[in-house]
């Protein structure tokens, strides 16, 4: 991926407790939109860039999605980054009262990790194998799709790597680097039908710090306090779909009322004019749009509720 060089305060800063940067397998997307967008969405039955591209700095019509991280890929992104430090270590039982277990969970953070939406009420979440097949059918003549290292863009305090996937038939793309296939160095690559991502920070603010015990084979953490705490930078992966010319990345009824939760607003780092239902509207809503689906609209779990 290659970097803006941005002057940014969080960038500079020092002393960041000791924090891990684990590998991340995510076989799953997902797609949060607010009130108008999931009408437009049930609508079309499937995802369009509803403004053609014209609200794209580079003039491209795409479908954004990210990365949906829940807490099989962080329970096996510990278990990666124990076995990469001490590859002889013994499995210890599961004990959620010891501090080097089940750790990595509180250390994410950031919202690329939140149950949360800084998009809206509504979160469509996919199996990414599904996703590309569908695009492959629709928009590749049932050829795999090309992914390529799009940007980085760096904000107040996020990181951005983004990817972009097209039609094999598209010659728009060629000056981007195809995404690197299994490049053990690449902060994102692709592999056997999943992403895998190395996230660099994925704390927004560090309240604990990681301790590494090699004489055990063990990592633990410990409790920051206030005055000790850092707010630093975090990262994410977006990927954006080529969808030109208003077409529809199309998915059947059921699968997109399977597929729906419903999200609610952070605190904070909420963009300018999106807009938020409640839990009751939003029930509602959905099930006037879907009323055979037979079970009611359910809330995003939380990490906090799961670990």
């Amino acid at each position: 991926m290659h970097n803006q060089h941005l002057r940014n305060i969080y960038l500079l800063k020092t002393n960041i407790p000791e924090y891990p940067q684990p590998e991340f397998h995510v076989s799953s997307l997902k797609h949060d939109t607010q009130h108008g967008g999931l009408l437009r969405i049930w609508k079309d039955e499937g995802f369009k860039d509803p403004h053609r591209g014209l609200k794209d700095a580079d003039g491209l019509s795409l479908v954004w999605w990210s990365l949906a991280v829940g807490p099989q890929e962080i329970q096996s992104a510990e278990t990666r980054l124990l076995d990469r430090f001490y590859p002889n270590r013994m499995e210890q039982p599961v004990n959620r009262m010891l501090p080097n277990q089940n750790f990595l969970w509180k250390f994410a953070s950031s919202p690329a990790f939140s149950e949360k939406s800084r998009f809206g009420s509504y979160r469509f979440t996919f199996p990414l194998q599904e996703v590309v097949n569908a695009y492959s059918q629709q928009f590749c003549s049932g050829a795999p799709p090309m992914i390529r290292v799009f940007k980085t863009s760096l904000c107040k305090q996020e990181v951005q790597y983004s990817v972009l996937v097209h039609s094999p038939a598209s010659e728009l793309f060629s000056e981007y680097p195809l995404l690197a296939y299994d490049d053990p160095n690449a902060i994102f690559t692709y592999r056997d039908g999943h992403f895998i991502w190395r996230s660099q920070a994925m704390c927004e603010t560090h309240s604990w710090k990681l301790i590494q015990k090699p004489d055990i084979k063990r990592m633990e953490i410990d409790y920051l306090s206030s005055f000790e705490r850092q707010t630093y930078v975090w990262d994410n992966v977006a990927i954006a779909l080529h969808v030109d010319h208003g077409q529809v990345l199309k998915f059947d009824c059921n699968r997109l009322r399977a597929n729906l939760t419903y999200c609610e607003k952070p605190t904070q780092d909420v963009p300018p004019g999106i807009q938020y239902d409640s839990f009751e509207d939003a029930k509602s809503l959905v099930g006037h749009l879907w009323p055979d689906a037979g079970f009611p609209l359910e809330k995003e779990p939380s990490l906090k509720l799961i670990f």
